[in-house]
């Protein structure tokens, strides 16, 4: 799915809310130590960023070039060009050996992966037993009721002929996807576990973020262009009404994690 987010890498980069570090404490608090991460699908780093303040050393993978050019250049973090089906030998040249890997990572990336492959890699890379993965998505962003009221029709009606089918996942919040694993310490399930992310945001930068969506990108090659004059005014009136020109954009945040265990 990388080709969705080639034309839009830039915005992507811009107006994708980075994550709240009360999901890297608590998910840092499951990992016994801290010297390697595999962050899986990693983008332009949103995820990594916030590793690399925690963990000695943070290895992203991605499949788009283009998404990698705006990753964060950090002294701990490394970022490899990977194909989207990886073999184990490229695994352990690109990532590391088997049974090295403190923790595993996939920030909003999990549900376009061929799950049965990808968690063979992980099982066999992670630490045993304690290695853990950890995945989450976000699902649409909340500003207040009346802009709200113009999204969530945008969103479930205007946008859904150009929605690829697994992101049917994130609206599930990731409670159906595949995940076999066992709790972490002092957990009893999986998850998923609510956290919060905010961004401050103008019209025109939630506008942009809008655009930077994989249905918005499919309509365009369409020739269908889903944020019609119409549309806009009425998020302009929604946006304006109470006067203020930024407001904190919110976005729900849904962590499955878990250990590998004796799998």
């Amino acid at each position: 799915m990388a080709e969705l987010f080639v034309n839009q890498a830039k915005q992507y980069a811009e107006t994708r809310p980075s994550y709240p570090q009360e999901l890297f404490q608590f998910i840092a608090s499951k990992t016994p130590a801290r010297d390697l991460v595999w962050d899986v699908g990693t983008g332009s780093g949103q995820a990594a960023r916030s590793l690399a303040g925690i963990y000695k050393h943070v290895t992203g993978t991605d499949t788009s070039l283009q998404q990698l050019e705006f990753a964060p250049k950090l002294p701990n973090v490394s970022y490899h060009h990977t194909p989207s089906v990886m073999s184990m030998s490229g695994l352990e040249r690109t990532v590391s050996t088997q049974s090295s890997v403190d923790l595993v990572t996939i920030a909003q990336a999990m549900h376009w992966f061929d799950l049965r492959a990808f968690y063979q890699q992980v099982k066999w890379i992670l630490k045993n037993p304690d290695g853990v993965i950890a995945a989450w998505c976000y699902t649409i962003p909340e500003v207040n009721d009346s802009v709200d009221s113009v999204l969530n029709p945008f969103y479930s009606i205007d946008s859904d002929p150009y929605w690829e089918p697994q992101l049917k996942l994130i609206d599930d919040k990731y409670m159906s996807i595949d995940f076999p694993f066992e709790p972490v310490e002092g957990g009893d399930h999986t998850g998923p576990f609510k956290f919060v992310s905010e961004k401050l945001m103008d019209l025109d930068e939630y506008f942009t973020y809008l655009r930077s969506s994989s249905a918005y990108q499919t309509a365009k090659t369409k020739g269908v262009e889903l944020l019609r004059d119409d549309m806009i005014e009425s998020f302009k009136r929604a946006w304006n009404e109470d006067g203020h020109d930024h407001k904190v954009v919110k976005f729900p945040v849904f962590l499955r994690i878990g250990k590998v265990g004796n799998a």
